[in-house]
């Protein structure tokens, strides 16, 4: 059972009842409009709240917490859905039918959570030094990290491009030089920021009914002074112009990212189609790309396709010998051009919708399925139940999927080129 509670203006408390698992989770997350000015503060917030709190002053307490709560877990979450960035914890633990006579996890949960967000260690009214410089170190190396991650590299550098004029280029952690200029103070006044402006989502899965779980959430923010901000509506794509870019790199294998555009998002009566469209295009190992460009021309190495429905951005990867890249542009152009021809078979339609039919299956197969599927459908607006959402998949015509291919533009192309190592 599925419910929502406003628990205050700005606090919304979604529950999902059930006991189909051994697991429970809870999600705690504030949500804040994209903007380079923050992006890489928020994103660095979570993690310093898990280096300690009043009363468990550094990591190794925390995770002893942790552990005699039967090895619960807790993680930091950052997201980007459409033109908001959320940040906050995500809790795993063993729901209390499972517990041992007597023992309860639930309640000594949502107790710790309420520690680790609202009572953080400080020192001379800030974060400590320590702990935000260490946490630096540690987003800065993730964010390297995909220099090393040449298909999240090609993937961030293309939405950059694209959206030089949207909230959707801003990177997800921000960038290193916005993370190395953060100081404790910084952080904190943001941190206190987050706490009294922001909109909170807080979401539970597990066999607690919502009614205990809504009281004590309630509990969280009523010592804070609040006064959440109104969220501006999700925006469409903005067009900063687009283009043809080349970026040469000591690479074996070099990488190649085509850029999309289409005014089907989210809400637009197409957006199944176009859902169904991306499986038979390139995101499955049976689509038009991977049949063709890979297995019959063997021009890639790998090449998959992906919607960004919030934005209306259709991309394209591949990894390539750096003098393909013409050949294979040109085949993925030639490929979408038969797709608006209609030379789409049925049992192609058939193997896209059953692709996409069975990744819905399998939202309610974990808790954190679960909460990542609700999440980002309430977030973003969209409030389709996954049976709503299968309904709408498998209602789709073919011209229908022949429409949404043909409302597709072409606006950007990277190319990551290798040179001698």
């Amino acid at each position: 059972m599925y419910q929502t509670f406003e628990l205050m203006p700005g606090v919304t408390l979604r529950c999902v009842e059930t006991r189909k698992f051994k697991q429970g989770c809870l999600s705690i997350q504030f949500i804040r409009p994209m903007c380079r000015e923050e992006a890489a503060v928020n994103a660095l917030i979570p993690s310093i709240l898990l280096r300690g709190t009043l009363h468990r002053k550094d990591i190794r307490a925390i995770t002893q917490r942790l552990d005699d709560l039967y090895g619960a877990s807790v993680g930091e979450l950052v997201r980007r859905i459409g033109d908001y960035q959320t940040v906050g914890l995500y809790f795993g633990f063993i729901d209390d039918r499972f517990t041992l006579t007597g023992d309860r996890v639930l309640e000594p949960i949502l107790d710790f959570a309420k520690e680790l967000l609202l009572e953080p260690l400080t020192e001379d009214g800030h974060f400590c030094a320590d702990y935000v410089e260490g946490e630096k170190r540690n987003l800065i190396t993730n964010i390297e990290s995909q220099l090393n991650d040449k298909r999240a590299y090609i993937s961030a550098q293309l939405m950059k491009k694209m959206c030089s004029a949207d909230s959707f280029g801003i990177p997800r952690l921000g960038t290193k030089e916005e993370v190395a200029s953060i100081d404790p103070v910084t952080a904190y006044n943001q941190y206190r920021r987050l706490l009294s402006e922001s909109p909170v989502e807080v979401f539970y899965v597990g066999s607690a009914k919502p009614e205990m779980i809504a009281d004590q959430v309630r509990d969280f923010f009523d010592s804070i002074d609040r006064c959440p901000m109104t969220l501006p509506e999700h925006t469409s794509f903005c067009d900063g112009g687009g283009g043809e870019y080349t970026e040469e790199m000591e690479i074996s294998q070099a990488k190649l990212g085509v850029g999309f555009v289409t005014p089907i998002t989210i809400n637009h009566e197409l957006y199944p189609a176009m859902q169904v469209f991306n499986a038979l295009f390139g995101a499955d190992m049976t689509s038009k790309l991977f049949t063709t460009i890979r297995e019959k021309m063997s021009l890639c190495y790998s090449i998959g396709s992906g919607y960004l429905g919030g934005k209306g951005i259709l991309t394209v990867y591949a990894g390539i010998d750096s003098d393909k890249c013409e050949l294979v542009k040109e085949e993925i152009l030639r490929q979408l051009q038969l797709c608006c021809d209609g030379g789409i078979t049925e049992e192609e339609l058939v193997a896209a919708k059953e692709s996409f039919l069975s990744a819905l299956r399998g939202i309610y197969d974990s808790p954190g399925t679960i909460e990542s599927y609700e999440f980002v459908m309430a977030v973003g607006k969209t409030p389709l139940t996954p049976e709503e959402y299968r309904e709408r998949i498998r209602s789709v015509t073919l011209q229908q999927v022949i429409e949404a291919a043909r409302s597709l533009t072409a606006h950007t192309t990277y190319f990551l080129k290798g040179v001698a190592v």
